[in-house]
Order: structure tokens, then C-alpha cells, then sequence
């Protein structure tokens, strides 16, 4: 399926660099016979890799996104996170487009009913919602906000594992492969069950928030997570790989 949304694009540089057209499904097979290298960016902290994988399938940790020593979270970020106790985040990124004032009016009724402040992130879905126990911003990195509270989110692969490297979470996976990364989280200890995007309700997030929240078992588990990715050096084995094809080709 992922060669299939890539085909066009793959067809059009080939054509480019003056090379005859093949099918996504005779390249995958050339691949594959000559055990062409694939690097998985996903911790085997969350996925050990498969004992049935051919020679060249690896994995080799996540590819963070870098931040510079001086990055700052926004200065009315920072004031909403010291006015009170430990907030929860609520985003759903690039999904639920359409679904914002639905999942707005649920995250605020759950977050009020476990009693806990929120922070909720604009994202596709434009979630929105404003009070003194509430603030709604556009983008942040991860790796700067998530250490600081718990987190509701879609379960796509990198949010995921930007919430184990954190701390704890309540995964709502939404589509595609985000019901694995939500299953694989709670697998580990280091979120609740998942909740189901169409089965969101108010009740059920503020059940899955007081969880997650209260119970250490779920800190416990995370921290052992994080540990794990810390010794991990995705870009690293990225970079050896790189350089072993380019002495191999040339």
C-alpha cells in the first residue's frame, strides 16, 4: 500500500534521472532478492524486530526532530504551565480535520470532570477552548512540552513515541496504523487502553485521565520506555548506512 502513494512520485524521478519505468511491485520484488537495506525509525522499545525479518530490515530507534539549546516554549505556554497544577495536553495533529468543536466540548467536560487543567493544541481537527483552567495553542515541539504533563492523542508513530520518551498518555487512535502504535502503548504499560476516536466520549476520557494521572504503574513504565530510546541513535545508524551504500555504489 505505501509503494502504491509513492508510485507517481517514484515514476516522475526516474523519468527525470533518464531511467526506464518500472511497477512498485517489480521494485519491491528487486529489493527484496537483493536484501536491499530498509532502516525503521521506531524504537524497539515499543516494537522488537520481528525474528522472521529478512538480512537488511533494521531498526534503529526514532528520528527526533532537533531543537536547539535556546528553543523556548512560548511565554503564555510557560505562564499557564507554572499557574497551576501539572496540566494535561490534547491534540490530535493532522487528524480529525472537521471534528474540533465535538472534541473540543469533550475534552473540556473531561478534563473538568476528573479535575484537571488542559492545554489543547489547535491541529486539523481545530480544537479550541478558553478559560482559566484551559489554553488552546497552535504548534509546539514535543520534546519540550510533553515532560511536563500527560498527554491525549492520535497515536500516529511519531507522537507516540514522543509521549513513552515523556511520560504517560491516553492514546484515541483515529485511523490507518495509529489503533497498532495505541495498542503497542498500552502493551508496555505506559498508556491506558485506547480509546477509540468514534467512541470518544467525555466520560470515558476523564475515567481514562484520572488513570493515567494517579496510577505510577504507568510512570514506572514509561520511564523504563524512555530509557531504553535513550540509548538508541536513529540518525546515527542512518548515517553509517548511508555512507556503507555510497562506498558500495561508488
Amino acid at each position: 500500500m505505501a509503494d502504491r502513494v509513492y508510485e507517481q512520485a517514484v515514476a516522475k524521478l526516474r523519468h527525470r534521472l533518464q531511467l526506464p519505468p518500472v511497477s512498485a511491485s517489480v521494485m519491491r520484488r528487486r529489493q527484496e532478492r537483493a536484501n536491499w537495506p530498509v532502516l525503521h525509525g521506531f524504537s524497539t522499545a515499543l516494537v522488537p524486530r520481528p525474528s522472521d525479518w529478512r538480512p537488511g530490515l533494521e531498526v534503529v530507534g526514532n528520528w527526533w526532530p532537533h531543537h536547539g539549546t535556546s528553543e523556548r516554549l512560548p511565554t503564555d505556554l510557560e505562564d499557564f504551565l507554572r499557574a497551576g497544577p501539572r496540566p494535561v495536553f490534547i491534540g490530535f495533529g493532522s487528524m480529525a480535520a472537521g471534528d474540533g468543536e465535538r472534541l473540543s466540548d469533550i475534552a473540556v467536560r473531561a478534563l473538568r470532570r476528573a479535575g484537571l487543567r488542559g492545554i489543547l493544541q489547535v491541529g486539523s481537527a481545530g480544537l479550541a477552548a478558553y478559560g482559566d483552567d484551559v489554553l488552546t495553542i497552535g504548534d509546539v515541539p514535543h520534546a519540550l512540552l510533553f515532560p511536563r504533563l500527560a498527554a491525549v492523542h492520535h497515536a500516529g508513530a511519531g507522537t507516540s513515541a514522543a509521549a513513552v520518551r515523556a511520560g504517560v498518555s491516553v492514546p484515541v487512535p483515529v485511523t490507518a496504523d495509529q489503533p497498532f502504535w495505541a495498542g503497542r502503548l498500552a502493551a508496555l504499560g505506559a498508556a491506558t487502553d485506547p480509546i477509540p476516536f468514534r467512541a470518544l466520549t467525555a466520560e470515558r476520557l476523564a475515567d481514562s485521565l484520572a488513570q493515567v494521572v494517579k496510577r505510577h504503574a504507568y510512570t514506572r513504565a514509561a520511564a523504563r520506555g524512555a530509557r531504553h530510546m535513550a540509548v538508541e541513535d536513529g540518525a546515527g545508524q542512518a548515517l553509517k548506512a548511508i555512507r556503507q551504500l555510497v562506498r558500495f555504489n561508488y
